[in-house]
């Protein structure tokens, strides 16, 4: 098995951001010709797969989604799960947090029976209830940092009047992961803020959510700097790429949006 930032950087490439597709489904939103169910959920997904295959550089499977829907809804993030490329880099959304003996549970759930590369999580348990997900370096995680919600600055920003919260959750990252599987969740919604950390901790690989529906600025992921020791960018996009509103028949029209949004982030 080869490393996860190494997975990682292959599926970005070093000089631009890769493109994460996102499979979070709403039924009440499937396609003309898809039962509104789960099975029409699932055989909907599959198509998403395969059309977005030659763009995406990872998967973002958002656990809520399935789990809403109770066993069998599992069931079907597992064939899912099992349905992603290989050489792509797959992502469980679960966002967890807890301590030790009970994150090594998490982690045995979706690195280990399932088949995820990464798991995003909480950090504010601090360092000991990560390790569970980051011993084996073959997989990885990204840690909540400045994400897309209003409320994320509640929190996320408060200074103690040297760092913010956000910023000392980036500094901790190298000591936390020492095999450097450990990336930070920051949101497209903050562009300033963005940019600005990733002057500052280069090295740091980066999910970054919120382009498409939530209003995110692409342009300012596209600026920002690549190449050789800066940490791989992944851009997740969701609704953007599963319900695109082009005006094309399903799956062309999820085709048409992941090229569109590949080339997008190529010119970086």
């Amino acid at each position: 098995m080869i490393p996860f930032v190494e997975k990682l950087r292959r599926a970005t490439g070093e000089n631009r951001p890769g493109l994460c597709v996102g499979l979070d489904p709403d039924p009440a939103r499937l396609p003309d010709g898809f039962p509104r169910d789960l099975a029409g959920m699932a055989r909907f997904l599959h198509q998403v797969v395969e059309v977005s295959a030659p763009y995406a550089a990872a998967y973002k499977v958002n656990t809520a989604f399935y789990e809403a829907f109770g066993a069998d809804g599992w069931r079907v993030m597992e064939e899912i799960a099992a349905a992603l490329p290989p050489q792509a880099v797959r992502l469980a959304d679960a966002k967890r947090g807890d301590i030790g003996n009970t994150a090594q549970r998490y982690a045995e759930a979706f690195l280990g029976r399932l088949p995820f590369d990464a798991l995003t999580l909480s950090p504010y348990l601090g360092g000991d209830s990560l390790q569970p997900y980051l011993r084996d370096p073959a997989k990885g995680a990204f840690v909540l940092a400045l994400t897309t919600n209003p409320g994320s600055q509640d929190l996320q920003i408060f200074s103690d009047g040297k760092e913010k919260l956000y910023q000392r959750v980036l500094r901790l990252i190298p000591q936390w992961a020492p095999h450097g599987n450990l990336g930070a969740v920051a949101g497209a919604t903050h562009p300033q803020e963005l940019a600005a950390l990733r002057a500052e901790f280069p090295a740091v690989p980066l999910l970054i959510p919120g382009v498409g529906a939530q209003g995110g600025d692409l342009q300012a992921i596209v600026d920002l700097p690549y190449g050789p020791g800066r940490g791989p960018v992944l851009v997740n996009l969701s609704r953007a790429l599963l319900y695109p509103g082009n005006g094309l028949p399903f799956p062309a029209c999820v085709a048409q949006a992941c090229r569109e949004y590949h080339r997008a982030l190529a010119g970086a």
